[in-house]
């Protein structure tokens, strides 16, 4: 069985997705960074390593004709990273968890085609914009600073975790592009309305209104 049947017969599971929301909400983003807020003096640049890779890897799959192996499954949580560069390697990576972390730049996961489930919640990120990524069903980016919802276009996505962040206006999310997703997490922003919010498969929707005590 190749790489793309495995991918397509992939059943997301949402457990791990929601496993921290409940402690989440108590903390509503406080521990993390405010806008224009430079690195402090402890947040030294620090790349992904090759060690720190060998730790964080799991999950030995098949991969291409089924003739090879690769570990799918990388968790690198709080280990301070600015930088993941490394991870343009590694493309054979299903599940990535970046989570608390100092990222501002997700690009290397452009290479990641086969990519399924990511996590990169708690970083300072400013947007969650990437390269349309085939497999992607579960996205989140809980807990940052990102301003808009531009640049989400994976056709697959099912569900999107946008909690947190600063968005005044949800825009770019293509209803001709987005034809499978059913969730969207948009609690805990400032946006002023639900205009561009118009996905044909939309089955959940969290969000609050700014101003207007209005909670969906």
């Amino acid at each position: 069985m190749s790489d793309e049947d495995d991918l397509e017969d992939f059943e997301p599971d949402q457990d791990d997705f929601e496993k921290e929301e409940d402690e989440k909400e108590t903390e509503e983003g406080e521990d993390y960074r405010k806008e224009g807020e430079e690195f402090p003096e402890e947040w030294l640049p620090t790349p992904l390593t090759e060690d720190m890779m060998k730790e964080g890897l799991s999950l030995l799959c098949k991969t291409g004709s089924g003739l090879a192996h690769a570990y799918v499954k990388l968790e690198v949580k709080e280990r301070d990273l600015t930088d993941i560069y490394l991870l343009r390697s590694y493309i054979h990576l299903r599940y990535v968890d970046v989570s608390e972390n100092h990222l501002t730049d997700l690009s290397p996961l452009n290479y990641l085609t086969h990519l399924l489930w990511l996590k990169a919640d708690g970083n300072r990120l400013r947007s969650a914009q990437l390269n349309e990524l085939p497999y992607l069903q579960i996205a989140s980016f809980a807990y940052n600073q990102i301003t808009d919802t531009e640049g989400i276009s994976h056709p697959r996505l099912q569900t999107l975790n946008l909690k947190g962040n600063r968005i005044h206006m949800v825009t770019g999310l293509d209803p001709q592009k987005l034809i499978s997703l059913h969730t969207v997490e948009l609690r805990g922003n400032q946006l002023e309305s639900t205009l561009g919010i118009n996905l044909p498969k939309l089955k959940n929707l969290y969000l609050e209104i700014k101003n207007a005590g209005l909670q969906t």
